[in-house]
């Protein structure tokens, strides 16, 4: 009968932790649409819009300060809703992923066409103002001129 319970338990454990890890890519009414990597792109492809890839992990304090901070502001949210795919990548879960685009530190920011084809990035913690700042000028496609 122990064993029955240790492993029930045991179980529970890994569906709870497997479906809120599911749901940490949805947003939060009024949050950012965080996309998968592959959805990302699918959806990038089809809308047209650039896409911001936010590099993170769990263990990294500059990615939860960024989350806390800058991802809750409601002119980045507007912002990145409008104009941009916005996918988010745990480097410890994708390292192939991480691997492609090079990324070495946490945070990172990456910018792309919708097509795929690199921009930019910019690595380490942005606050919001100097977020926004990035987006308009990936948005007015400043890196052209």
């Amino acid at each position: 009968m122990r064993n029955a319970l240790t492993l029930f338990l045991t179980t529970f454990a890994v569906v709870a932790v497997t479906a809120f890890s599911a749901h940490a890519l949805e947003s939060t009414p009024g949050g950012i649409q965080w996309n998968s990597y592959k959805d990302g792109m699918a959806l990038a492809e089809s809308s047209g819009k650039k896409i911001y890839i936010n590099f993170h992990a769990d263990w990294c304090k500059y990615c939860t300060k960024m989350a806390n901070t800058t991802f809750k502001s409601k002119e980045v949210i507007a912002y990145l809703t409008d104009n941009f795919v916005s996918v988010q990548v745990d480097t410890d879960k994708e390292q192939s992923v991480a691997r492609k685009y090079k990324v070495r530190g946490l945070p990172a920011s990456l910018f792309l066409e919708g097509d795929g084809a690199q921009i930019g990035n910019q690595p380490g913690y942005l606050d919001p103002a100097q977020f926004l700042k990035m987006l308009q000028f990936v948005v007015k496609e400043g890196y052209k001129k």
